[in-house]
């Protein structure tokens, strides 16, 4: 899920919210309950907000890797990271200080468990982050492909020409400080994954690609709360439909963006190219904002000026703009990003901190057994799916 900034800490709930709400610090004097209020509309779509993303774009993907049969495998993730959305809602109710996904790991492991979580959200953050540009940089070179430049015999190439313009345009966007503004903004992304989806339908149906792809049953090599069902069931419905769409439309063939595929002369694969293009643009200042604010808490003791803000927020930009040139990549880093910091964020850590948490590890029971069998094949997610998204990624460099 996308995190929001409260006083320098990510917490993992839908974007907009309809007042503001005050975090204070485990072990502070003064604790405020959540007071909230949101009607059952509005909390549904911020949560399929933060559900829904670009990975939309990669799913047909994943599904030619691995074949028919691994379509079961988004179900039973989806299955699985609900689950864990519930443990983490449990560990709120059990505990009235947490305000925040890093509060969860403090109460669980202390400090040590603050960080570690707040290190893997903000890894992912920032690497998802860089995922955009380098999504910018493909599909407006798919676009535009005879476009470059070069500089003192330096010969630069679409791709990364088209990054660096898409990370000079993301920069005003971060030193925006109104999140509601950006939350606003960032809520396009459901809009966005509605267009992208039924212009992919409407490509494979009357523009000429047709849906007679075949595909394998399975391939080895491939494979390495009411509000949260409901949010969940959507977004995996409307994965599962780009997953069908895009395998039939264009088999084992399928480039790791869906959109890379289109043929770029018709109106269909124009909307869904550009409706692309402008959702990662609005969301990037929203994902990167938790990092941001974390770092000038980090040094708020020793700066009060704005203009080491901007500087701040705009060195974090650059940041990211260099790691999309220097791995430019975009279906071999979100692997890395999924297997290795989602896995252990959305399902290994939610596992354990609520195992600590509730003391439900001191017995064998049910759901104890249930939870530890979700760990250790977490575990060998982690372990198989990095260590095939290295190989990818050191293959490709």
């Amino acid at each position: 899920m996308e995190a929001e900034p409260r006083d320098g800490y990510s917490v993992s709930i839908p974007l907009l919210l309809d007042n503001d709400e005050k975090q204070y610090k485990l072990g502070s004097v003064d604790h405020h309950p959540c007071t909230g209020h949101s009607s059952f509309f509005n909390t549904c779509f911020n949560g399929l907000n933060a559900l829904s993303g670009v990975g939309i774009l990669t799913i047909p993907y994943a599904l030619s890797s691995g074949g028919w049969l691994s379509l079961l495998l988004l179900f039973i993730i989806a299955t699985v990271t609900f689950y864990t959305g519930l443990l983490i809602t449990r560990c709120m109710d059990l505990h009235p200080n947490i305000r925040s996904y890093p509060d969860i790991g403090e109460v669980a492991f202390g400090n040590k468990g603050r960080i570690v979580v707040s290190v893997f959200m903000n890894m992912e953050l920032y690497l998802v982050s860089t995922g955009f540009l380098i999504l910018e940089g493909d599909n407006l070179q798919n676009l535009l492909p005879d476009v470059g430049f070069e500089v003192a015999g330096l010969k630069v190439g679409g791709k990364q020409t088209f990054i660096m313009i898409a990370g000079l345009i993301v920069v005003p966007t971060v030193w925006l400080n109104n999140m509601n503004v950006l939350s606003y903004i960032s809520a396009s992304g459901v809009l966005a994954s509605i267009i992208i989806l039924g212009s992919i339908l409407w490509a494979g149906m009357y523009d000429g690609i047709g849906f007679q792809q075949k595909g394998t049953l399975l391939n080895w090599n491939g494979i390495p709360t009411a509000v949260l069902f409901l949010c969940f069931l959507l977004c995996t419905i409307t994965y599962a439909s780009m997953a069908i769409f895009g395998y039939l439309m264009f088999g084992s063939g399928v480039q790791s963006q869906i959109t890379l595929d289109l043929p770029t002369e018709k109106f269909s694969s124009k909307v869904a190219i550009y409706t692309t293009l402008v959702n990662p643009l609005a969301k990037y200042a929203l994902m990167v904002t938790p990092i941001v604010n974390a770092i000038e808490n980090r040094f708020r003791s020793t700066y009060s000026k704005k203009p080491i803000s901007l500087l701040i927020r705009a060195t974090l930009v650059i940041s990211t703009v260099i790691v999309a040139l220097a791995i430019p990549f975009f279906g071999s880093l979100m692997s890395l990003v999924g297997s290795f910091l989602s896995v252990t964020a959305s399902i290994l850590l939610p596992c354990l901190c609520y195992l600590k948490i509730s003391g439900t590890y001191r017995s064998l029971g049910f759901e104890s057994v249930i939870i530890g069998f979700i760990v250790l094949v977490g575990i060998a997610i982690v372990i198989v799916g990095t260590y095939s998204a290295l190989v990818d990624l050191i293959g490709h460099l």
